[in-house]
C-alpha cells in the first residue's frame, strides 16, 4: 500500500498528543470549510475574512501561544501545527490568522500595558475584533529602520502621518499595530482604524495571496491618546520580534502548502494514464515525487526542531531564518516541481497546485526576503554584516 510523504517519515514523536490534536482540529475545519471554496476566493479576489476569523477564535487559532486572554497557550509546536494545516488550504489563510495572532496580538502581548491587554487582546482571541500590523512602506520593505511614517507629540497626544503597504487584513481591521519614526526614535502605536484621518486601500490585480486582503493604509494628521503607545519597547526590537514570531509559523506553513501540492501529485500520478500505465509507474516521476518527499520531510524535521528549542530554552532569529529560509525555498520548488507533473492540468483551479505555487512566490519574499534571511545566516556564520 502507498504511504503519505510525511508518514514515511513517521515524525509523530516529535509531537505531543496534544499538539496533534489541536491540528487535526484546524486540519479537519480547513477540509470542509476553507479547501471547498478556495479555489472560488482565490479566482475572485474575494474572502470571508470576518467569518473566517470568527471560527478560528471558536477554535483557539487566534493567539493559540500566548497565555491568558482568552488565549489557547498552546506549546509553540502546536502552533508550528496548526500553521501547517492552515497553509495546506492556503496561504492566503494562514497570513490572515498569523497577522492576528503573531504580529497585531503578540505586540500588545508583549509590549503593552496591562491595560492594552485587557481591552485588545480578549477580543481578537475570539476573531471578533481582527487586527493588522503596519510596519513595511512602499519604499522601505527590508530597510524598515528608513520608514518615513512619523508619530509626533502635540500635547499629551500623538499625531500619526504616513502610510504602510502590503498590510494583511488592513481593509477588514478594526485596530492596527503602527510603527513609526519618533523623537524617541522608533514607537509602536494601537491605532483604531476608525480614527479620524485613517484610511484603507485593498490593493487590487494581485496574482498571488489572493484569498487575502491586502491593503495599503495611510494615516493623515491621525490624533492618538498618549495611552496609544506600547510602552515596553523602543526601536527595531519590537517590530523585529513580533517578525521572528510570525516566521517561525512560516517555517512549518510553507510546508502544509507543500503537502498538499505533493499529495495531489501522487494521487494524480497513480490516477493519469499515459501510453497504457499510470504516469507513477515511470521512474522519472517516480524520482521528482522521491526528491521531492526528501525535502518535505527534512523542512518538517528542522520546523519541529525549531519549535522544540521554542518551546525549551528558546530559539534565536538566526535559526528562524534557517527554518524561514530553506522551507520557503523548498515548498515553493515543490510546488513547481508538482505543476510539471499535472502537465496541462498543474494551471488550472481545478487542482490546488498553480494556486500554491503563486502563494508561494508571495511567502518566499515576505516577512524577509531570501536574499536577507541568507546575509542574516552569513552574518552568524562570519561575524561579518553584509547587509549594505
Amino acid at each position: 500500500m502507498p504511504t503519505g510523504p510525511i508518514e514515511l517519515f513517521a515524525l509523530h514523536h516529535h509531537s505531543s498528543s496534544e499538539d496533534r490534536a489541536m491540528a487535526a482540529v484546524v486540519k479537519e475545519y480547513v477540509d470542509t470549510n476553507v479547501k471547498p471554496h478556495v479555489a472560488e476566493w482565490f479566482e475572485k479576489g474575494e474572502v470571508p475574512a470576518r467569518e473566517l476569523m470568527r471560527d478560528f477564535g471558536s477554535l483557539g487559532a487566534l493567539g493559540m501561544h500566548l497565555q491568558g486572554y482568552g488565549c489557547a497557550g498552546t506549546t509553540a509546536t502546536a502552533y508550528g501545527l496548526a500553521a501547517l494545516e492552515l497553509e495546506a488550504g492556503d496561504s492566503g489563510i494562514r497570513s490572515m490568522v498569523s497577522v492576528q495572532g503573531s504580529l497585531a496580538m503578540f505586540a500588545i502581548y508583549e509590549f503593552g500595558t496591562e491595560d492594552q491587554k485587557q481591552t485588545w487582546l480578549p477580543r481578537m482571541a475570539t476573531g471578533e475584533i481582527i487586527g493588522c500590523f503596519g510596519l513595511t512602506e512602499a519604499d522601505f520593505g527590508s530597510n524598515p529602520q528608513g520608514m518615513l511614517t512619523n508619530a509626533k507629540r502635540d500635547g499629551q497626544d500623538w499625531i500619526l502621518n504616513g502610510s504602510k503597504m502590503w498590510i494583511t487584513n488592513g481593509s477588514v481591521a478594526d485596530v492596527a499595530v503602527v510603527w513609526a519614526q519618533t523623537t524617541e526614535g522608533i514607537r509602536g502605536f494601537i491605532v483604531p482604524t476608525n480614527s479620524p484621518g485613517f484610511v484603507s486601500n485593498i490593493i487590487h490585480k494581485k496574482m498571488s495571496l489572493r484569498a487575502s486582503i491586502t491593503s495599503e493604509l495611510v494615516f493623515t494628521d491621525v490624533r492618538l491618546p498618549a495611552d496609544s503607545m506600547l510602552p515596553e519597547v523602543q526601536g527595531l526590537r519590537g517590530p523585529l520580534s513580533c517578525l521572528n514570531e510570525a516566521r517561525f509559523g512560516i517555517a512549518f506553513g510553507a510546508l502544509g502548502a507543500a503537502r498538499d501540492c505533493l499529495e495531489t501529485a501522487i494521487d494524480y500520478s497513480i490516477n493519469r494514464v499515459q501510453f497504457d500505465r499510470p504516469i507513477a509507474g515511470y521512474q522519472l516521476t517516480q524520482k521528482k515525487l522521491a526528491d521531492m518527499t526528501l525535502e518535505l520531510g527534512k523542512g518538517m524535521l528542522l520546523a519541529l526542531h525549531l519549535s522544540h528549542l521554542k518551546d525549551t530554552v528558546g530559539v534565536t532569529p538566526e535559526q528562524i531564518s534557517l527554518g524561514k529560509l530553506n522551507n520557503a525555498r523548498e515548498a515553493l520548488k515543490i510546488a513547481r516541481e508538482c505543476r510539471s507533473i499535472l502537465g496541462g492540468n498543474g494551471i488550472t483551479l481545478e487542482y490546488p497546485i498553480i494556486r500554491h505555487m503563486n502563494n508561494l512566490e508571495s511567502v518566499f519574499t515576505y516577512e524577509g526576503t531570501n536574499e536577507m534571511h541568507t546575509l542574516v545566516i552569513g552574518h552568524a556564520l562570519t561575524g561579518l554584516a553584509a547587509f549594505k
